[in-house]
């Protein structure tokens, strides 16, 4: 199939409103009030349909979602950012630690007198 069009099984991405703007809480600020609450579910597609036609998914944990289809055969894009530069060189540092402790406590182990 194309990316256009799912087949049956086929992994997808669907969008679906969860809350109208009326049914959601009072205490939001008044830009996020006026949206409604959307939800992207992924799953493997129960029906063949075009991008943007009503579809429903069964999620790896068996769940049954209706929503409009928004992607086919959808990657992931999401990402942590650039590490810190503190944090970038602490696994090599753990590493070295760890070494120098093993080989200290083996020559410890093998000068022991009476062994």
């Amino acid at each position: 199939m194309t990316r256009d069009r799912c087949e049956v099984d086929q992994w997808v991405e669907i969008e679906r409103v969860l809350l109208e703007p009326s049914d959601r809480a009072g205490n939001l600020p008044d830009d996020t009030a006026a949206q409604p609450l959307r939800v992207w579910v992924r799953g493997f597609a129960r029906d063949e349909v075009s991008l943007g036609e009503e579809c429903e998914v069964e999620t790896v944990t068996g769940r049954v979602v209706a929503g409009v289809l928004t992607a086919v055969n959808p990657g992931y894009t999401h990402t942590f950012g650039t590490p810190p530069p503190g944090i970038a060189g602490i696994g090599r540092d753990l590493r070295a630690r760890v070494a120098a402790y093993r080989a200290d406590d083996s020559e410890a182990t093998a000068h022991r007198p009476g062994e």
